[in-house]
């Protein structure tokens, strides 16, 4: 049996931040900046999330020495309600810390970055953290916490041989991802080429909406439908957990009896009507379909066909929903009957089909693997870092 030790955070690594008053003398956020500012909405999931960045300049960025971040720096979340999400360095010469984050620096002499990572990146770890937060609106905890955070640490070699583990999971999720990230974009260009070139109207097309080729299902107030003392309950899919791709400890439960036809299962499409407007294939598993997110389904069409047009209209949607807000914006079925829809004749329709359904299906496979095996990490890590189960017993290769 490997002996496991616990060690406090601050023993095995430098924990830094960005001073307020550093933030507001010298950090001056720029388009054009040499250095990304890494802010707490760049850290998603345990990875980094660049979607929205700031820019510094070098020179600022230089005047801050123990803010820059290099390879194998580890930054973590510690106010927000996003608090406890991290992500890990891999590049030289590029971050610097934003308000926020905290910078996690390993002593490589007592543990390996990728394995110290992996061991924030747990929900053990999260539930460690949760439980010293103070603060409701605001919740945050002191740097001097963090640091006394218990980390369970096997011997040197033991922490290589799980740190591989995680890093081959986790790789094969972004593999995964880039390959869903370049199928979206040719099933976009398809869907474009096909669709949205077209300077005159087919022979055998036609017109419709958005409502003449779908039914788009509103869900429950599920705060009626709670599972009773002898049920188990099934999660309850939100904005929240649309937008995250999965369902959480955090997710609230709703009865397994509701009606069918409430209940989502992977593939299907969802499209957030409210508040934050999305539309997806959900692949997070079975859960409860709440109030207002629509279930997007047909008896008459493809998935491929009603997904693609939703989804092309989405963006018109959210300007609309952005000038009706007041305090959250949201369109109403109205707007499904505006939106313009080409429905092509039979032999077109199985061709664009031929093209565009094996792309979607590829998507969803891709997406349920990684949920699988984000599972799987997430089970088999903390009871290799506690020693429940012995590293040689585990073939990742």
């Amino acid at each position: 049996m490997t002996q496991i030790k616990h060690y406090e955070l601050g023993e095995l690594a430098d924990v830094t931040k960005l001073a307020g008053f550093e933030f507001t003398k010298y950090i001056k956020y720029n388009n054009y900046g040499e250095i990304i500012a890494l802010r707490a909405l760049n850290l998603r999931h345990g990875e980094l999330d660049l979607t929205d960045i700031k820019r510094i300049d070098r020179s600022v960025s230089e005047l801050l020495p123990r803010s820059k971040l290099y390879i194998n720096d580890i930054l973590l979340t510690y106010t927000g309600n996003g608090y406890g999400d991290c992500a890990i360095i891999e590049e030289n010469d590029k971050y610097h810390l934003a308000p926020n984050i905290c910078k996690i620096a390993s002593n490589v002499e007592k543990v390996v970055p990728y394995y110290l990572y992996s061991y924030i990146r747990t929900n053990e770890f999260y539930k460690i953290m949760s439980s010293h937060m103070t603060g409701s609106s605001q919740p945050t905890i002191p740097m001097k916490t963090i640091r006394m955070l218990p980390i369970p640490l096997p011997p040197i070699v033991v922490q290589e041989k799980i740190a591989e583990v995680a890093y081959c999971i986790n790789e094969k999720i972004r593999k995964n991802n880039a390959i869903n990230k370049n199928l979206e974009q040719q099933a976009q260009a398809i869907f474009a080429n096909e669709f949205l070139s077209l300077e005159t109207l087919p022979e055998g097309w036609k017109q419709a909406s958005l409502i003449d080729i779908a039914d788009y299902l509103n869900g429950l107030a599920m705060q009626k439908y709670r599972p009773t003392a002898d049920e188990s309950g099934i999660p309850v899919l939100k904005i929240k957990e649309l937008r995250q791709g999965c369902c959480d400890d955090n997710s609230e439960l709703c009865s397994p009896n509701i009606k069918s036809n409430y209940i989502i299962h992977d593939g299907d499409v969802i499209f957030s009507w409210s508040g934050s407007l999305l539309v997806d294939l959900w692949c997070g598993g079975i859960c409860g379909l709440n109030q207002h997110l629509f279930k997007v389904t047909s008896s008459k069409y493809d998935k491929w066909f009603y997904y693609a047009w939703t989804k092309h209209h989405l963006d018109r949607f959210v300007a609309v929903a952005a000038d009706k807000a007041t305090t959250m914006g949201h369109i109403k079925r109205d707007e499904l009957a505006k939106a313009e829809v080409l429905i092509p004749n039979k032999k077109d329709y199985d061709r664009i089909g031929a093209l565009l359904q094996p792309i979607y299906e590829m998507i969803i496979s891709n997406r349920i693997e990684n949920k699988k095996l984000a599972a799987t990490r997430d089970t088999l890590l903390p009871k290799l870092m506690n020693g429940e189960i012995d590293i040689s017993e585990v073939d990742y290769e």
